[in-house]
């Protein structure tokens, strides 16, 4: 049962993103692109968070028969976690109905009836989840089944929704009469300039309906009556409602940063793919964080005007953030901070949600197109099985102890940082939070090489606190250099990105270049050891003699042929002895758009120059964006992920493959690109022939075409 609203503390839930919404003819379903809907094991996973309850689909759907939701349901009976069974999750039914089918809420309620009557021990449900947001997606704007554009299909998808909960819960409690109706709803508030604060007020009233609907509240005296009869609705259609009330038992809000939405008319400010209208004026609907201050938007208004609306228990069903690890982590401690804020001052808040715990498939399109967009949650997918990142550490804190910290908290999440304003359009009186830097930084080592200085520019952009530390500042190699340079900055973790990086130069100087590469590594490794700081540093796929044919994993043998590939060799084994818990980074050929030099960078200057390219034609790489790279080491790091990682991008080219692939992508001719034997190149240091890395803990990096394009957008003036 839902708590009851004493004094005890906050629950903390989950769920899983289980949407089964249809496009056309194709269902587009989240459990079988999560692979949860044959992994039995991801309960006992969530078990474990020490989670009160957890969101979970019997969906109507995909119950062809029971024997899946028997499974899973008797499961988690067994550990000890409540779920509140939710029977439609952005879904239009199966086949034979749809949101305009007039008798869909009395099939949905037959469902409901079954399900009830197959598990009279649950205790909690959600038969739609948010129905005003289905409708206005299917039947609005026409992104899913059935892919209407007009005002009255939208009110009739809203009404035979709202009409099919009333009618499930009826046939539930038929079955277990204390069952209890938790009803979901994404809730943002509508903001706007002077002009359209008509348009604006309507979406306001339009974003209570499911609510005042279930509530009995739709009435002649609501702002909206009008509108609704004019669209053909009659007084019989709410009638219904007012003589069947189903008053939720708790009200879910599900609120995310880009809920609050702004509306303004100044569309220069804007580009026109962004530019819309409601038939009468031309406007731009964008987010309004971007756009006003951090006070008029946010969850603390959405809790407080529900609360003050109904009067009815609350919970955030839905607390996620599709971005970097750390701002993921923001995120929830910022909604789980303010849920216990606004108990305290009385509003009778139960339970947040961490949504989605294995993540979610395609939302940047709206779930429209099967794309494989993937925003890791609680668990990470792309290794083929459930990582727990860093998430899973905060929730099994905050649902053991109520608390979690972190020296990221100590810097405000992107969406109350300056920097995420639009320029001009930004309202004169949205400044921004400005938060102190964290007393205890990121410590970068090598802060005048390609790899520091992108580490220095991607951790600003994350709300990172860093310190760039260059070699005058702290040699690698001295015990008493590092000692006193950590001592001093007290950083919480390290970025080692310094070393020896000229390959054939090490031919000649292999003292230094172990020197840099080895001696620097063991030295700050036992300095982070010793202090209980965290260490990551880089290794290289020249740790490879290239006799395989296949993408070199973590576990693969080590063989170098030259000098700088033995001294990475050789680091790495030494780092690892002196500190266990080090993240060690293979990675390959490397390029970005912050540094002059680099593969990528020379090719397409001497090519638009009209100068000719040579390269190697039998060398096959995996090349890696430094920007790819840098974020994903970090999303790693702050995972606490230890041991030997492969980052680079998908795909696997010659060095003179790669010139041409980056030519054609940048519109330059690649004829003059002119593809030589290693041999004939005559190189001071002996190269593998084949050095692709793969992964076997998971594939973390996009496509090389994809990398290539944002470095192309990245170049750009």
């Amino acid at each position: 049962m839902i708590t009851d609203g004493s004094p005890s503390s906050l629950e903390l839930w989950g769920g899983v993103e289980c949407t089964v919404n249809r496009v056309g003819d194709f269902y587009y379903d989240q459990l079988a692109w999560s692979g949860h809907d044959t992994r039995l094991s991801d309960l006992d996973r969530f078990a474990e968070l020490g989670l009160s309850a957890l969101r979970y689909p019997v969906l109507w759907e995909r119950t062809r028969d029971w024997d899946w939701p028997d499974e899973r349901l008797s499961r988690l009976r067994e550990l000890g976690v409540r779920p509140i069974v939710g029977l439609l999750h952005h879904g239009s039914g199966p086949p034979h109905t749809s949101l305009l089918d007039e008798g869909f809420a009395e099939k949905l309620a037959r469902f409901a009836g079954s399900v009830a009557e197959r598990y009279p021990w649950v205790s909690a449900y959600t038969p739609i989840n948010e129905p005003l947001t289905t409708a206005r997606f299917s039947c609005l704007y026409g992104f899913w089944y059935p892919h209407r554009r007009d005002a009255g299909s939208f009110a009739r998808a809203l009404i035979h929704q709202c009409r099919g909960i009333v009618l499930s819960m009826e046939a539930i409690r038929k079955v277990n009469p204390k069952a209890q109706l938790v009803q979901t709803e994404d809730l943002g508030r509508i903001f706007s300039r002077p002009d359209l604060e008509y348009q604006a007020g309507f979406e306001n009233h339009r974003r209570w309906l499911t609510w005042d609907l279930l509530c009995g509240r739709f009435s002649e005296r609501h702002p909206l009556w009008e509108y609704f009869q004019h669209l053909g609705l009659s007084a019989r259609d709410f009638g219904f409602f007012r003589d069947n009330p189903c008053p939720p038992d708790l009200i879910g809000i599900n609120h995310y940063v880009t809920s609050d939405r702004y509306l303004d008319d100044r569309l220069t400010f804007y580009p026109k793919v962004l530019h819309g209208g409601n038939g009468r004026d031309r406007y731009v609907d964008v987010e309004a964080v971007r756009i006003l201050d951090e006070q008029q938007t946010g969850l603390v208004a959405a809790l407080t005007e529900t609360w003050e609306r109904y009067r009815l228990p609350l919970a955030v069903t839905e607390a996620h953030l599709g971005c970097t690890r750390e701002e993921q982590l923001r995120w929830i401690n910022e909604v789980w901070g303010t849920a216990r804020r606004l108990r305290a001052k009385g509003a009778d808040i139960r339970a947040v949600t961490v949504w989605s715990l294995l993540g979610t498939y395609d939302w940047d399109s709206l779930v429209t197109r099967h794309a494989g967009h993937y925003e890791p949650g609680v668990f990470d997918l792309r290794g083929g099985h459930p990582r727990p990142t860093a998430m899973r550490s905060m929730v099994r804190e905050l649902a053991g102890t109520g608390c979690f910290e972190h020296p990221l908290l100590e810097t405000a999440g992107w969406w109350r940082r300056p920097e995420r304003l639009m320029a001009n359009a930004a309202s004169a009186s949205a400044p921004g939070s400005t938060t102190e830097k964290a007393r205890r930084p990121l410590l970068i080592t090598g802060a005048t090489g390609t790899l520091g200085s992108a580490f220095g520019r991607v951790c600003e952009k994350r709300g990172i606190p860093y310190k760039l530390v260059p070699r005058s500042r702290m040699d690698i190699a001295d015990d008493e250099s590092v000692g006193r340079a950590l001592d001093d900055l007290s950083p919480w973790a390290v970025v080692n990105a310094a070393g020896y990086v000229r390959v054939d130069d090490a031919e000649g100087a292999p003292a230094t270049c172990f020197r840099e590469n080895v001696l620097g590594a063991v030295t700050l490794a036992r300095a982070c050891e010793q202090r209980g700081t965290r260490l990551v540093t880089f290794s290289s796929d020249l740790v490879f003699s290239g006799t395989r044919a296949s993408p070199y994993l973590e576990s693969s043998r080590p063989a170098p042929l030259n000098v700088y590939g033995r001294s990475k060799a050789e680091a790495e084994i030494s780092v690892l002895a002196a500190c266990p818990s080090v993240l060690v980074i293979r990675t390959s050929a490397f390029f970005g758009p912050w540094d002059p030099y680099n593969f990528v960078t020379v090719t397409l200057q001497r090519l638009a120059r009209g100068e000719d390219m040579v390269a190697a034609e039998d060398s096959i790489v995996s090349p890696t964006y430094v920007p790819d790279l840098a974020g994903a080491t970090l999303d790693l790091f702050i995972d606490g992920e230890r041991g030997i990682w492969h980052l680079a991008n998908r795909g696997q080219v010659s060095w003179a493959e790669l010139a041409r692939l980056a030519a054609r992508r940048a519109g330059l001719s690649a004829d003059r690109v002119e593809g030589r034997s290693l041999d004939e190149l005559n190189l001071p240091a002996p190269r593998p022939r084949y050095s692709v890395l793969g992964s076997e803990r998971g594939f973390l990096l996009p496509t090389l075409e994809a990398a290539l394009d944002r470095y192309l957008v990245e170049k750009s003036p």
